[in-house]
């Protein structure tokens, strides 16, 4: 992809509105940059994003903001990181700042406690469809592993209460794993010939 000023303008401009516009998190914010870079933009593939929303949850810090620097790092370099980093996080910081000058007025404020209820429900609502996207990607791959680590992974959170780094680390070593043994799998069949 060609790195012009339309791709940068582009990376900002978009992820200002997405992290203006968003509530409730880097898990809501993915499924809308996976809209945007995947299905509207065709910048990256699917499975590519999952993986960059993979690493962004796997790292330390903000999901969005973490999803936000791969994906302008792998749009368009350093630049393109940067842009999407300033579009991520202005936001916010306008909001935070404009909610703290005011913060006793909204604080006591009917209409706003009644917003945030609404919104909640919204929020709810988006993480579900979040869940179902990124669960039926991984089903209709038709890989039992993935599928095995995917409700193992869920078992283990709602059921058994385990701390999401534990999982996180056990399921990217079982996916390194599978990884080298299908190396190993290859190899093996390409000294035979």
């Amino acid at each position: 992809m060609k790195h012009n000023k339309h791709t940068y303008i582009k990376l900002f401009t978009s992820t200002f509105y997405l992290s203006a516009f968003t509530f409730g998190g880097g898990f809501v914010i993915i499924p809308l940059m996976k809209k945007i870079f995947v299905d509207d933009l065709h910048w990256i593939e699917e499975d590519e994003m999952l993986n960059l929303a993979a690493i962004a949850q796997s790292s330390p810090g903000a999901v969005a903001v973490n999803a936000a620097i791969l994906l302008g790092y792998r749009i368009a370099g350093v630049f393109g990181a940067l842009m999407t980093i300033l579009g991520t996080i202005l936001p916010p910081f306008i909001t935070i700042s404009i909610i703290s000058i005011f913060y006793s007025a909204f604080r006591d404020n009917g209409i706003i406690s009644a917003v945030l209820k609404g919104m909640q429900a919204g929020v709810a609502a988006v993480i579900a469809d979040v869940v179902l996207n990124l669960g039926g990607s991984v089903i209709k791959d038709k890989d039992i592993i993935s599928s095995l680590v995917m409700v193992g992974a869920f078992v283990a959170t709602f059921f058994l209460k385990v701390n999401v780094m534990f999982i996180i680390l056990i399921c990217g070593l079982i996916g390194a794993a599978k990884v080298l043994i299908n190396i190993n799998k290859s190899n093996k069949g390409g000294d035979s010939k």
